[in-house]
């Protein structure tokens, strides 16, 4: 049975599946929202200010991106929500106009754990800027995100670091439903979809139950949160393993926050739509470039004189220089190294997403997969630069 909520109809945000690779849970959809169709599986580059660092949505479009990320919890801070409303909304705020989703700042409950303080009327802040406080409850992160304007809004949950005990984990679980069903309620645009996020930690009765339960109030959406905060891959991917049998099949499954390349693999294996990460642009600021062969690290010795692009199949502005020049860049402290890789690393991601989709059409997923994962264990097997 499902639950009411809110004020808002669904009807403007629907989920179509067009193929699935039976020898696993991998699958092909489209997402439609205010702002376009996001193909899935899909990446979203992260945005967190309203701008994925250095890079102008020219370039941005150009990596193939369909969908980016900005954050509630830094724009409410900088420049203030009201300030991004009065300039016309999120989309004209910062040039890009195609999807945004935006988190709902619960992630910041983890990562700014000294700062915050959590009780069940939400969280107070004290703002990493200028140590000003700032109240966020369920409620709130719904009002912020509506100035926003951004087309998928995630609700607010409680993230609690891993491992943890049980009695943790269970009491940021039960918090996180009951602040979804406010967020629900508190939800008033029709061109803004919601996105219910599942905790439970490494626990799989409790991850399950959680997914059935927020099943029930029939978001848009569903979201994996609370994993990459301190559990092994081995666990991790145990953890989906877990959660995704209980959630909708007919809804988009989001694993917030986790982006190494094999990790997309893996996620997808396992019935993952949409993800995010940091990782392409942050590594890409400091040298570090993903490719078929694994990592390299531009700032090594061994790329002076080395003429060949960082990909000879890659179309990016970055793989139209040298890996010597590239590297030159970087010694010499010029800006334009940073905005290159993190060019090139999108533009990786975005690739190996449509290479996952074409495999998946064509039931070839696992082969697809395999491959990939012995081409970056092989580099790293050599003595080569990969971390991936």
């Amino acid at each position: 049975m499902t639950e009411a909520g809110g004020n808002v109809s669904n009807s403007l945000f629907c989920y179509e599946i067009h193929a699935r690779d039976r020898r696993c849970s991998a699958r092909t959809g489209t997402f439609v929202t205010t702002h376009g169709a996001v193909q899935t599986p899909a990446f979203m580059p992260v945005g967190t200010a309203a701008t994925v660092k250095g890079l102008e949505v020219e370039q941005l479009h150009a990596t193939g991106t369909q969908i980016v990320l900005a954050n509630t919890y830094h724009l409410a801070l900088r420049p203030g929500e009201g300030v991004v409303k009065s300039l016309g909304g999120l989309h004209r705020f910062m040039g890009w106009n195609g999807p945004i989703l935006t988190d709902s700042g619960g992630f910041q409950l983890f990562s700014l754990a000294q700062m915050t303080k959590v009780d069940e009327q939400g969280a107070v802040f004290r703002s990493h800027i200028d140590g000003t406080l700032l109240h966020l409850s369920p409620e709130e992160a719904v009002r912020i995100q509506e100035s926003l304007g951004s087309d998928i809004a995630m609700v607010l949950d409680h993230v609690v670091g891993l491992p943890n005990g049980n009695d943790v984990i269970r009491d940021a679980m039960e918090r996180s439903i009951r602040w979804a069903r406010r967020c629900r309620q508190a939800h008033t645009r029709g061109d803004q979809a919601q996105f219910a996020i599942v905790q439970g930690g490494l626990d799989s009765q409790m991850r399950a139950e959680c997914a059935e339960r927020l099943a029930e109030l029939d978001f848009p959406g569903y979201a994996i949160g609370g994993l990459s905060v301190g559990e092994s891959p081995h666990e991790m991917y145990r953890a989906i393993e877990d959660t995704v049998p209980s959630m909708p099949d007919g809804k988009p499954r989001y694993l917030m926050g986790v982006g190494r390349p094999v990790n997309l693999l893996e996620g997808i294996r396992r019935g993952v739509d949409i993800f995010d990460c940091v990782m392409p642009t942050r590594n890409g600021r400091n040298a570090l470039a993903f490719t078929d062969e694994g990592t390299l690290r531009l700032r090594n010795l061994k790329h002076r004189l080395d003429d060949r692009p960082l990909d000879e199949n890659c179309p990016c502005a970055a793989c139209r220089r040298s890996r010597g020049y590239l590297r030159h860049l970087f010694i010499a402290g010029e800006m334009l190294g940073p905005i290159l890789l993190s060019v090139h690393n999108i533009t990786y991601y975005q690739r190996l997403m449509a290479e996952a989709r074409s495999a998946i059409e064509r039931k070839r997923f696992d082969e697809f997969s395999a491959r990939k994962q012995a081409g970056w264990a092989a580099a790293s097997n050599d003595g080569s630069e990969s971390d991936s």
